[in-house]
């Protein structure tokens, strides 16, 4: 048993669409959330700079003393989950795409077309495609970057016409053509628009890696004999820049939870002075 709390980390906001399923079905597990708000989004940058800034938070959060590390950002798990791995070898580590990935390949068969968004990053790895394909090599998958949907989130322009819009500008042609059936949500910033995206197309199927994600938490909590004994107390979110944004969304995310919460900010100067004396690896 392990009381010490699970640290989540994503550029921004979006990773939190995660812990309300942990908050269900693991009640006694605190959290330690930190979103790199002041420096979102990721998906655009380049991977030394994303893979600096994940160096930069992972430290943070095992100087908080977390007992496992989730990775909820689809950006930085296709990028660089083997980087911060090998950097703290003694703590694991999840990212959120293999469990993902692997639900979409159960789900789907051949006659299937499966469509994958994210940023640019997540896009341009490949890492949805690769691991899909990994699990099945039979199944049609086509992905488009949708670069403009974090910041758009990240301000809480959801519902909004300019949030449906957007979605239009990248989806619409992109589902005809390839005649998906099935959308990946590649970028955990895109549950939030979940609701949007299946009034604009209602046939469509949806996988959320938000959700999946939870199987891989409970599994690694299990194998290293980590679940929580004693109830949940205070959950700490951290951001880089603790907007009026990021505290409404997660009073949004967590209404019906009314789990006990307490905000902090944590500036980028901090992080990058915390560099260089964390690592139990290399």
């Amino acid at each position: 048993m392990d009381n010490r709390p699970i640290g989540f980390f994503d550029s921004g906001l979006g990773g939190l669409t995660c812990v309300p399923y942990l908050m269900e079905a693991l009640p006694r597990e605190r959290i330690v959330y930190f979103g790199d708000t002041a420096r979102t989004p990721y998906g655009s940058k380049a991977i030394s700079t994303i893979r600096s800034f994940s160096f930069e938070i992972s430290d943070f959060l095992v100087e908080n003393d977390v007992k496992m590390i989730v990775i909820a950002c689809n950006t930085v798990s296709s990028v660089c989950l083997e980087d911060l791995r090998k950097r703290r070898p003694s703590i694991p580590i999840l990212g959120i795409i293999s469990p993902a990935a692997h639900a979409t390949a159960k789900l789907c068969g051949p006659k299937n077309r499966i469509g994958i968004i994210g940023t640019k990053a997540t896009i341009h790895s490949n890492a949805y495609r690769d691991k899909i394909l990994g699990y099945n090599k039979e199944l049609d998958i086509s992905q488009v970057a949708c670069p403009a949907l974090v910041p758009l989130i990240e301000e809480g322009i959801i519902e909004h016409e300019i949030m449906d819009l957007s979605i239009r500008h990248y989806l619409d042609q992109f589902i005809e053509y390839n005649g998906i059936d099935t959308l990946v949500l590649g970028c955990t910033h895109y549950p939030l628009i979940r609701r949007n995206i299946q009034r604009l197309y209602p046939g469509l199927r949806i996988v959320d890696p938000s959700r999946e994600l939870l199987r891989s938490i409970h599994d690694a909590l299990e194998r290293h004999d980590m679940f929580a004994e004693t109830a949940r107390a205070e959950n700490t979110f951290y951001a880089s820049d603790l907007s009026e944004s990021f505290v409404n969304m997660i009073r949004r995310i967590f209404e019906s939870a009314n789990p006990d919460i307490v905000f902090k900010t944590v500036s980028t100067d901090a992080l990058r002075g915390r560099r260089g004396g964390g690592s139990d690896g290399n």
